[in-house]
């Protein structure tokens, strides 16, 4: 799916679905050859993008996701289909007899595929990619509802005049949704020529951000560690270095990551670093050391909801259990009233505070 975003086109796994759907019609006259398409195109990918925005809470409104989402995620998607569909296809025209029990297999594929796909796309965690997949056969249901009458407007729509019509007015807006996928190959393009450059460490660092937000954590790592191996002040790449092991539960590699990046700016990613070592103590239960860098954090940043989740969890360790509702119940308000472009973030934070406030109190 990686290789997709960075190289392919929308055109390519598009043409592939109809090609195959009209040689499915072959075997299965019933079916339109451009009905997968557009069941693909008009329902699933969009179902999928406020599933997706409904279950993570993102806080960015549909439209922006999209804007930004919708030709990657459909490339991806499409090329998912395309090839659980052609070993299926196969077997249509040679082992008809096996059809249903193949069907059933690819489908299931699909889904693994599909599950991938959500997760480069949108970088987001195992569990809410599964959440995400397990919904959508969800606007599947509306496109068997919807299918009739959208039959019909494409039956309208097939006339000649009116296809030049839309072609005269919307084809800037059709133009407009590859806009994004290509903008993303274009900048990963050019960071890959930056890259041949011996000394150039920040292509390499973007590069790992690239590969991070898509969870390729192995090819994120060589990425940064290329980085800082070019310029061992590179602060931001020590920082996600250590990111990536406290979350792979390797914490020694993690402290030394960590207090690199003390060591060269305290301050760094708004004191960012001070919660990301109160977290890395935490995980190793050494309660007092997490509560003292957590308290360094929130003196300069009083409302941030992780950090004080991070905060409330150090003091319930120590058994200050008053202590930790209290914070818990202040980690909940700060979400409340984060801004909308960290909502996505603090949301999570806030849901697990009010359940561990409530939890306390009872």
């Amino acid at each position: 799916m990686s290789e997709i975003l960075d190289h392919c086109s929308l055109v390519l796994p598009s043409a592939a679905v109809l090609v195959i759907s009209w040689a499915f019609g072959r075997s299965i006259p019933a079916l339109s050859f451009y009905a997968p398409l557009l069941v693909l195109a008009l329902f699933y990918v969009p179902g999928i993008l406020l599933i997706h925005g409904i279950a993570e809470r993102t806080g960015v409104s549909f439209g922006v996701a999209f804007q930004r989402d919708y030709t990657p995620l459909l490339t991806c998607v499409a090329s998912a289909w395309t090839a659980a569909n052609l070993p299926l296809l196969v077997v249509a025209w040679f082992f008809p007899a096996l059809f249903a029990a193949a069907a059933g297999l690819a489908y299931v594929y699909l889904g693994v595929l599909v599950f991938f796909a959500v997760r480069t796309v949108f970088g987001t965690s195992n569990a809410a990619a599964i959440l995400t997949v397990s919904l959508s056969w969800i606007p599947l249901v509306a496109a068997y509802f919807l299918w009739a009458p959208l039959h019909m407007l494409l039956g309208f729509l097939a006339s000649p005049f009116i296809l030049l019509y839309l072609f005269y007015f919307l084809r800037g807006s059709f133009g407009n949704l590859g806009a994004g996928l290509r903008s993303r190959q274009s900048y990963r393009r050019n960071l890959e020529a930056a890259a041949i450059n011996p000394h150039d460490g920040e292509a390499q660092y973007q590069l790992g951000l690239i590969y991070q937000q898509r969870r390729q954590f192995t090819e994120a790592i060589r990425r940064f560690q290329n980085a800082v191996t070019i310029d061992a002040s590179q602060t931001d790449a020590h920082f996600q270095l250590g990111r990536i092991a406290r979350d792979q539960g390797r914490r020694k590699d993690a402290l030394g990551y960590f207090q690199t990046v003390v060591n060269q700016d305290e301050k760094h990613s708004q004191s960012e670093i001070l919660r990301e070592l109160g977290a890395l103590y935490l995980s190793a239960r050494q309660y007092e050391d997490a509560k003292t860098e957590l308290e360094r954090f929130l003196e300069r940043r009083p409302y941030d909801a992780e950090g004080l989740w991070y905060y409330g969890q150090a003091l319930e360790g120590l058994g200050k259990l008053t202590e930790a509702r209290e914070a818990y119940e202040r980690a909940a308000e700060a979400a409340n009233l984060a801004p909308r472009y960290l909502r996505q973030f603090a949301m999570r934070w806030g849901r697990m505070a009010r359940k561990q406030a409530a939890k306390l109190a009872g």
